[in-house]
């Protein structure tokens, strides 16, 4: 049922997306607990790792029980970027290293990093190639299928990555220019699939279902499916594909009574992590995640949104039935 990315068994076929602002040491260990195969960390400036940026450095934390875990890194300068994987692979409990070479967002392409890698192939291998020299543990790579509509060269780059020595590739089948919007080209992904043959392969995007999961893993033949925004408040999620993928069987979303234990078990995790203040700001967006789709949660989700304390948080939590 699981993989191998070099030396770093999966031991499922879903694993958790590396989101900014989300993927910290508290939601990862949540996901994990819930059957996600390998998450990932928020990705992380080579910049704020060059100036030991303390805030950066933090999100360089790795708990004990979300093994197998990968912290991405970003940057557009290659001394810059080799000097962050390095510190990574010597400081960190990381399993593995990851490059964004798939980020849309304009402050990132202006740093020439992120999906701006797409432009040229070429670039890609020797960044690769130069770090997987000089770094112990495996390197994987995060990729779009390319840059825009006039420049879908996903295949020749995978190709790239492959023979630079990354140990896995994860392909997110919009080009930069979709951003979040259109359909996810999963034909794509099969050619990767297909033209690698072992390599391993994750499959991203726009998959939010057990039944979506299997059909992108059996249409693409990849390793494994990356779950991102699906994941808001969900982990059961992981759960629910794993047992599909197993049995075909579909299970129950949870009550409303379990996400709110899964809730406060994460929230009580933050703050340990964080402190109260930082932890309440971090609810304030995240706990309505929990709560979606039941009823009344607008109103629920606004009172949260102005959360100032943890014993604030747990009352409100009291209050929705």
């Amino acid at each position: 049922m699981g993989f191998y990315i070099r030396d770093v068994f999966v031991d499922k076929k879903v694993v958790l997306a590396p989101m900014a602002g989300v993927t910290q040491v508290a939601y990862r260990s949540l996901c994990k607990r819930y059957g996600a195969g390998l998450v990932y960390s928020e990705m992380v400036s080579d910049k704020g790792i060059h100036y030991h940026d303390k805030k950066t450095l933090s999100l360089l934390q790795v708990s004990k029980d979300e093994h197998p875990m990968a912290i991405q890194i970003f940057g557009g300068n290659l001394d810059t970027l080799l000097e962050a994987a390095i510190y990574v692979d010597k400081n960190t409990d990381a399993d593995i290293i990851d490059i964004n070479m798939g980020c849309p967002v304009p402050k990132v392409l202006k740093a020439h990093a992120g999906s701006d890698y797409l432009l040229d192939p070429e670039r890609i291998f020797l960044t690769v190639k130069t770090i997987v020299s000089n770094v112990s543990k495996p390197v994987t790579v995060k990729i779009r299928i390319g840059y825009d509509h006039n420049h879908i060269n996903a295949l020749e780059v995978a190709k790239k990555i492959k023979e630079a020595g990354a140990s896995a590739i994860c392909v997110h089948g919009r080009t930069k220019s979709d951003l979040y919007t259109g359909t996810v080209n999963y034909e794509i992904i099969k050619e990767i699939k297909d033209s690698l043959g072992n390599f391993p392969v994750i499959a991203n995007g726009d998959i939010k279902t057990p039944i979506q999961a299997k059909e992108v893993l059996d249409y693409t033949k990849c390793d494994a499916v990356m779950i991102g925004r699906a994941s808001y408040g969900n982990p059961y999620l992981f759960t629910q594909i794993n047992h599909y993928l197993e049995t075909g069987e579909l299970l129950e979303n949870l009550s409303l009574e379990s996400r709110k234990n899964i809730l406060i078990d994460y929230a009580n995790d933050l703050l340990k992590l964080k402190g109260e203040y930082i932890a309440c700001q971090e609810l304030r967006k995240q706990a309505g995640w929990f709560l979606k789709g039941f009823y009344d949660s607008t109103t629920i989700r606004n009172e949260l949104s102005h959360l100032t304390s943890f014993k604030q948080f747990l009352d409100i939590i009291a209050t929705i039935k």
